[in-house]
């Protein structure tokens, strides 16, 4: 254990701490002959001990005014898991339902139920390190691959804020795969798409992701939640000429992933029931072993050198109220 002090000068005043032991704080008591009294050690004890508690309660007192804390440390965890980076669309259309209509109470939203089934699917796997990232209109950094579940909860209800109109699918992507380029990341890599649409990629953005994809070893799952009566990523085309990224979105998209020869797996949700067993199944394949260091923030003991303080004086005071009167 590190422990450190925010204002070390004050260190000083530990020397005030050793004045109890020349000045015990008892009223003296005359006797004419103290040879008369009989020898009496528990008083010898008793006194020795207050001594003490008062060199405590000052010592506490001072190191916590020094600010006394333990330092950021790190510790080693191994288990069974995966890096998990959940990519989640931000557009407006994930505020309706699955009919397409805006929620009335009788049915969630697509995004209600993402956070809803995403929440209890981290509370499923305690040694997974979670990611967060949202796109709309461009993409936004949520929260960092951690092994914090409280944290990665508030992050999972953040996303519940107002979305944006468009859809832009690549720089999403972009960025959850900037989750994986920190060194000495051991384990699976995974990005969970979660989304109800998809926008064609310019042919950079495509060699960039095909390179990225392939240089991480990153495994793809795409979570595609699908509107009543919109197009699905596995529809044919009717006729050739809308065989193309701007008139079948999904379809391409579905199909740019399968091309990346990365492992690829493709979900296509039509209500909350069938989400719930697509992440089923993710939970079920992904537990290769996982070996990370887990960080363990700073923390302030004053408190707890207060804490003490209190005790040791409230002690002193009942003594000094006990104290014989003569």
């Amino acid at each position: 254990m590190s422990l450190a002090f925010t204002t070390p000068w004050l260190l000083a005043g530990l020397g005030l701490a050793l004045l109890p032991l020349t000045n015990p704080g008892i009223r003296p008591t005359p006797y004419a002959w103290l040879e008369m009294l009989p020898a009496d050690p528990l008083s010898g004890l008793i006194a020795a001990a207050l001594r003490l508690c008062a060199v405590l309660a000052l010592t506490a007192l001072i190191l916590g005014l020094a600010g006394l804390h333990r330092t950021e440390q790190s510790r080693e965890r191994i288990g069974h898991g995966a890096n998990i980076v959940l990519l989640l669309d931000r557009s407006n259309s994930m505020g309706n339902t699955f009919a397409g209509k805006a929620p009335d109470g009788s049915e969630e939203s697509k995004a209600t139920a993402a956070r809803r089934l995403l929440s209890d699917f981290s509370q499923q796997r305690p040694h997974d390190l979670f990611g967060i990232a949202a796109y709309s209109t461009a993409p936004l950094f949520v929260l960092p691959l951690t092994a914090n579940k409280p944290a990665l909860q508030a992050a999972i209800n953040a996303t519940a804020t107002p979305a944006l109109a468009y859809t832009h699918v690549s720089k999403g992507l972009a960025m959850a795969l900037d989750f994986f380029a920190q060194p000495n990341l051991t384990g699976s890599r995974i990005v969970l798409l979660v989304s109800d649409g998809a926008a064609a990629i310019d042919p950079d953005s495509e060699l960039r992701l095909r390179q990225y994809f392939k240089q991480q070893q990153i495994r793809l799952y795409w979570l595609f939640l699908r509107t009543a009566n919109s197009p699905g990523i596995f529809d044919l085309p009717q006729e050739a000429r809308d065989d193309n990224a701007q008139a079948m979105p999904e379809r391409h998209l579905h199909l740019f992933f399968s091309s990346l020869g990365i492992p690829y797996q493709a979900y296509q949700a039509e209500n909350p029931d069938a989400m719930r067993q697509a992440i089923a199944d993710i939970n079920r394949l992904e537990h290769a072993p996982l070996h990370y260091r887990e960080r363990i923030p700073q923390q302030d003991l004053s408190g707890l050198c207060y804490l003490w303080a209190t005790g040791l004086l409230a002690l002193l005071l009942s003594a000094k109220f006990c104290e014989a009167q003569r």
